[in-house]
């Protein structure tokens, strides 16, 4: 294992929106103007996959047929529904902002990946800087033919725009199954993150939830993001540096 000298961080659930809940509420509004009733489990169990796959695995789940018509017409309905309360979920959670300061200080770069499309990370991304935390490049599924998680090219795009020359030289952090199935994917470490996760919220306990991360295929598990700074050093003096 190379030293890490970058990290790509998931946005909601992980760095903003503690809870993840922008994205639930909407995808819960948006089956229900159809008459399709989903509970917290059905909407959240395919959390970080592009949001239009996301509405078809709710839908899979469900034990539902159904035609791509039938999903872009929920998609229309989830997005109106989605960009109206993005604003309102773009804080930075506890510990996100002084924890990137340490990390910049390490000479770490810092990428993003998100099932966000780039109009509703122009509503985020903003935000976010405003509040203090402003990651060096954000990669949408947009960005790789919409071929996002659990995909690696929105990994391997970071990697380019990083200037960063080996996956192995990453650490990804995400909140989802489906950030650890990108992680291990594209071929680098992965961390899940418990406090303020879709993860958490899925599941209920952090004994489970931590269970569940390592099922997906996470290296570590950390409590929050303010305990990232010491993985990362900790896994570069591992490596002698």
């Amino acid at each position: 294992m190379s030293r890490i000298n970058a990290i790509i961080l998931d946005w909601a659930g992980t760095t903003v929106d503690y809870g993840c809940f922008a994205p639930v509420n909407a995808f819960i509004s948006a089956f229900e103007s159809f008459g399709i009733k989903a509970n917290i489990e059905e909407t959240r169990a395919p959390m970080g996959l592009p949001k239009r796959k996301h509405i078809e695995k709710m839908l899979e789940n469900m034990g539902r047929s159904y035609t791509q018509k039938e999903v872009e017409q929920i998609y229309a309905r989830f997005e109106p529904a989605l960009f109206k309360v993005l604003p309102s979920h773009a804080e930075p959670l506890p510990g996100v902002i002084e924890a990137i300061e340490k990390i910049r200080e390490m000479g770490i770069a810092i990428g993003s990946t998100t099932g966000y499309t780039q109009a509703m990370m122009d509503v985020v991304v903003p935000l976010a800087k405003e509040k203090g935390y402003a990651p060096d490049c954000v990669v949408c599924p947009d960005d790789t033919n919409e071929m996002g998680r659990p995909y690696p090219y929105m990994l391997w795009r970071n990697l380019e725009k990083l200037g960063i020359s080996s996956i192995h030289k990453v650490l990804k952090v995400g909140d989802t199954e489906a950030d650890m199935h990108e992680g291990k994917n594209a071929g680098c470490l992965c961390a899940g993150v418990l406090k303020g996760s879709s993860m958490l919220a899925l599941n209920g306990d952090e004994e489970t939830a931590r269970q569940k991360y390592m099922e997906a295929g996470a290296d570590y598990v950390i409590e929050d993001i303010s305990e990232l700074p010491a993985l990362i050093k900790s896994l570069n003096q591992k490596e002698g540096v």
